[in-house]
This record gives C-alpha cells, structure tokens and sequence, in this order.
C-alpha cells in the first residue's frame, strides 16, 4: 500500500472506530432517556450519515479481495443507512418521541430498508470475513451484529443494546484493524 493509501487507511480505519462509538452511545442515550431527545437525535445523526462513507471507504480498500458480492453489499448497507440518516431528520422535524412512532409513522419503508440493510450486513461482513485483509471476526461480527439487530426488534432494550454493541463492534473493529495494520512498519521477507 503506497502512502496515499496508508494515509487514507487510517483516516478511514480510525473514523469507523470513532463513528461506530458515537453511534452506540447515541443508542445508550436513548435507552436512558426512554426515547428521543433533540440531543441524542443530533448525535444520532452525525454518527449514522458517517456510516455510508465509511463503509464504501471500507470497501474500496478492500475491493480487489471481495468481489462482486462485497462490491453489492458494500453500496447496498450505504444506501440503507442514507435512508436511516433521513429518519432521523425526519424524527427531529416532526418532534418524534421514540421509535415507535418513527417505525410507525414511515411504516413499511422502515422495513424494506432494514431488510436491505440485513442481507447487505450478511454480504459485506461475509466478504470482509473471507477477503483475508481484516481479521475474519470483524466481518463476521458485523454479519451477526445485523441479524440480531433485526432479530431484537421490539424486545426489552438491553437486549436491543447488546445487538446494537455487537454491530457497531463490527464496523469499529474492521476499522481499528485497518488502521493499525497501515501504521505497522513493512517486514522484510
């Protein structure tokens, strides 16, 4: 990896770390609180429209060891995740108190994209686990993390926070490898 691209590894690397923290603290915030707050819509917000950028930054240093399904999965959890920054938009516009009644007021698009977001979870952690660049883990961290994510909908919050962990574990730990692995000198072969 040239130093371009050691450069934008770690900016990337760190970003997921630091992005994917802010997002499960903002769930946190929300668990404690009970819903919505105009504050924790506000982190929620930073955190969640970082997500696409990183992934698709994620992917593209990795592109070459996860082909056409990575490639998918990659654009497709991105686009999910464009969707979700917009409800959060759209929970601060209309003064939502939780969610609820975000879930029922945008109904079954709320749906739709958690399903595009659970088999694009699937594919890129699934990608990352077998491309060999990330420490397999990461990816398959990220893949269960998504499916109990959708699993835990509706069921008491710790539980909701626990998937919540594990998918933002996922993203931060493929992060963290990815920059440490650039900042560790080149050995001789």
């Amino acid at each position: 990896m040239n130093a371009g691209h050691r450069g934008a590894a770690t900016i990337v690397g760190w970003s997921a770390a630091v992005f994917s923290g802010l997002y499960f603290a903002s769930d946190v915030v929300e668990a404690g609180q009970g819903g919505f707050s105009d504050g924790q819509l506000l982190l929620t917000l930073v955190a969640e429209a970082a997500i696409p950028p990183i992934v698709i930054a994620l992917w593209w240093l990795q592109r070459d060891r996860l082909g056409a399904l990575g490639a998918v999965s990659a654009w497709a959890y991105a686009y999910a995740y464009v969707f979700f920054t917009f409800t959060v938009v759209y929970a601060l516009v209309d003064g939502t108190p939780d969610y609820d009644a975000l879930s029922d007021g945008l109904g079954p698009a709320m749906a739709v994209h958690g399903g595009i977001m659970l088999l694009a979870g699937i594919g890129f952690g699934a990608t990352v686990a077998r491309g060999g660049m990330l420490p397999a883990w990461t990816g398959w961290t990220l893949a269960a993390g998504v499916v109990l994510v959708v699993a835990t909908q509706g069921a008491p919050e710790g539980l909701q926070l626990l998937a919540a962990a594990v998918r933002d574990l996922g993203i931060g730990a493929m992060g963290v490898a990815l920059a440490r692995s650039v900042s560790q000198p080149a050995t001789a072969a």
